[in-house]
């Protein structure tokens, strides 16, 4: 048994991150969206941009789209489901550790692609209070 597996990660995609890639929920772009975070990689080459749309302060809608290797494709997934209904600051608190748990885990070499996920969702969300802010202040919000 090695180390990956005494810890608890699997060596490969077990059965819900294969779901999630091969039926990735989510996926797209929103018009006039309330917040866009943007990160790329590029060590591994994954690009990920989300797309967050807030009604009453709660994340009514969540869309991306990710280029990258198929963790990366399930990791935005699960996050969109994951932050999809919460409210901002909720969903703000959503980390790489509950992708990964709500994924059943990754191997080891592709858990980076759990942080990316859940970073460009806070840049997302970073956007919509910036816009937010400067809406209530009079100032051009984009």
């Amino acid at each position: 048994m090695d180390t990956g597996e005494r810890l608890g990660r699997p060596r490969v995609y077990v059965a819900p991150v294969l779901e999630h890639f091969l039926n990735p929920r989510n996926v797209g772009e929103i018009t006039d969206a309330d917040g866009v975070g943007v990160l790329g990689d590029p060590a591994c080459g994954d690009h990920f941009k989300v797309w967050i749309r807030v009604q009453d302060g709660i994340l009514a809608e969540v869309k991306y789209k990710v280029f990258g290797c198929p963790a990366a494709v399930a990791t935005c997934s699960m996050m969109s489901e994951l932050a999809t209904g919460k409210t901002v600051d909720e969903a703000y608190e959503l980390d790489d550790l509950d992708i990964l748990v709500a994924l059943g885990g990754l191997p080891e070499a592709k858990e980076h692609c759990s942080n990316h996920a859940a970073t460009a969702l806070h840049k997302a969300i970073e956007d919509y209070v910036f816009r937010k802010t400067n809406e209530e202040r009079g100032r051009d919000p984009r």
